[in-house]
């Protein structure tokens, strides 16, 4: 058998397969230290990557992107628990052929009553629902959804919706069980993935340990993932490189901090990319002073942009609308195209007194300086560009201070539109269209923070959504993106880069690069210590 596989090895080697394919060791834990403390352990309720990260390895999708690629594309889809999917001739229905012989943790078989249930969930039409439901407005097409049997759904949907696919292989599109109550999942969930929950202690530890009835054979090689809650940023990094983690938290490391990490521990791999993740303002538009569309029209001709960029990514991030630029981003608007937006343009100075002039006609000037309190989460992620900005803001009279808040607080004052502004960072958890628009400015979406609501653009959203022409769908895209920056929607500042690091030992982990929410499910992920 030995002489056989070095045969093949032989054979493959010019393609670079063998000593991966060699290389695997099981066993060890997996030690990372958690920026935050997950709100709860539900991925179908929560938004934030403290849950996602944590939890994605006790769960799988219908679908996934393949981890081994830094970029999600339709093309790197790969099947998951459905061995295999067809579209009809016209794109209104899809139908997934879904594994056998596939357990849930407590042993209950998985089958398409679970898939019915988890899409009745985010349609509304399950008789429990969703304490929260992010998602729901991505899934507003389909019909209905309808298993002839045991191992085959169909989804129907009202329209063609390419993007589906796409959506269902996101890190938020776990499939449920339909035996395990709503409640539960938030704090003992129960999913058919690589890793079982052990312990979830808030503002401690999450302990997760392999599944020993994994439906992919070999999988996982971890014995456990072991995040510990460590919300100093600064003393997270210190414990990393002295050893005590094995992995920073995904996507934290500043490229400021990036520089120490590497110059104290040279051996350490470290990679930054761009993750799709933008800052951001949020005007609530429904109390003064942001409903006036002169102020709001100020505040996004105020922003130095390159001053943001320099001060928070070493000038490394990307300056674009509200789709990721390329070359990471598939979708988003050229530099040339975005130049003519408002407050894009390089001359800041005449951007700025643009921005006085309307702050004067709504009353405001040196003499009178406007108020405001910038909301955000205490993370450095958002408190480090709220203090940037409010020093930008002085230059248009606006007189603004932070209102910082814990994360457990922070979606729940959002939803309850309890801000005038917030510094929010958004990331997106698909690289596509569809998840962007309609998650954060459908007039129907939990995710709509800002509460905008425009019926001529939301027609173009389904026009866009329904487009099954690549190109013509792209354009269509560029056109709403900047029909949001002029109507100063939800003002995007840069498009942020980060870095994961991990230690030497740590092998099979590729960063991704259009999303900070997929890529967790570590069942390739191996410890080797030589």
């Amino acid at each position: 058998m030995r002489s056989r596989v070095a045969i093949w090895c032989l054979a493959v080697a010019v393609l670079g397969w063998c000593d991966a394919a060699l290389a695997q060791k099981s066993g060890g834990a997996l030690r990372i230290f958690h920026r935050d403390n997950p709100a709860s352990a539900s991925i179908l309720e929560e938004t934030a990557a403290s849950t996602v990260v944590a939890f994605m390895p006790v769960f799988n999708n219908l679908v996934m992107f393949d981890p081994a690629n830094a970029q999600n594309t339709p093309e790197s889809i790969i099947p998951d628990l459905a061995e295999s999917w067809r579209w009809n001739d016209d794109k209104t229905e899809l139908t997934f052929k879904l594994r056998k012989n596939v357990t849930w943790h407590d042993g209950f078989p998985f089958t398409s009553s679970d898939v019915e249930c988890t899409f009745n969930l985010w349609t509304g039409r399950a008789r429990n629902k969703l304490r929260s439901n992010p998602r729901g407005a991505w899934f507003g097409n389909i019909n209905f959804v309808h298993a002839p049997n045991d191992y085959e759904v169909t989804i129907h949907l009202n329209r063609p919706q390419p993007a589906l696919l796409s959506m269902l292989a996101s890190g938020f599109s776990p499939i449920y069980p339909c035996h395990v109550p709503l409640a539960q999942m938030r704090t003992k969930p129960i999913g058919t993935g690589p890793f079982k929950l052990d312990s979830f202690s808030q503002f401690d530890r999450i302990r997760l340990v392999r599944n020993p009835r994994y439906w992919k054979e070999g999988r996982p090689y971890l014995d456990s993932i072991e995040f510990s809650v460590v919300t100093s940023r600064s003393t997270a990094l210190l414990s990393f490189v002295a050893g005590r983690y094995d992995m920073t938290f995904p996507n934290d490391v500043t490229m400021a901090q990036l520089r120490d990490v590497r110059r104290q521990s040279p051996r350490v791999q470290c990679e930054a990319t761009s993750l799709n993740n933008n800052t951001n303002l949020m005007l609530n538009r429904d109390v003064p002073p942001f409903n006036n569309p002169d102020i709001r029209r100020a505040l996004a001709l105020a922003l130095d942009r390159n001053a943001f960029m320099e001060a928070l990514t070493d000038a490394s991030g990307a300056i674009g609308g509200h789709l990721q630029p390329p070359p990471d981003g598939q979708w988003g608007m050229s530099a040339e195209s975005l130049a003519n937006a408002p407050g894009f343009g390089t001359d800041i100075a005449q951007n700025r007194e643009a921005a006085r002039a309307l702050m004067r006609q709504a009353g405001y000037g040196p003499d009178r300086t406007l108020p405001v309190k910038i909301f955000t989460r205490a993370i450095s992620l958002y408190r480090s560009p709220a203090a940037v900005l409010a020093n930008q803001l002085q230059e248009i009279h606006i007189d603004a201070s932070l209102d910082v808040v814990e994360t457990s607080h922070w979606f729940t004052r959002l939803e309850r539109r309890d801000y005038t502004l917030a510094l929010e960072t958004t990331g997106n958890a698909v690289d596509d269209p569809d998840q962007v628009f309609y998650e954060n400015f459908s007039c129907r979406s939990e995710r709509n923070y800002n509460h905008y609501c425009n019926p001529e653009i939301e027609r173009l959203f389904e026009a866009q959504s329904a487009e099954l022409d690549v190109d013509k769908r792209r354009h269509l895209a560029q056109e709403i993106d900047a029909k949001l920056l002029a109507d100063a929607a939800r003002p995007p500042i840069i498009w942020n880069r980060a870095a994961t690091c991990w230690q030497p030992y740590v092998k099979g982990y590729v960063p991704q690069i259009n999303s900070s929410y997929n890529g967790f499910r570590f069942e390739d992920v191996w410890i080797d210590r030589r």
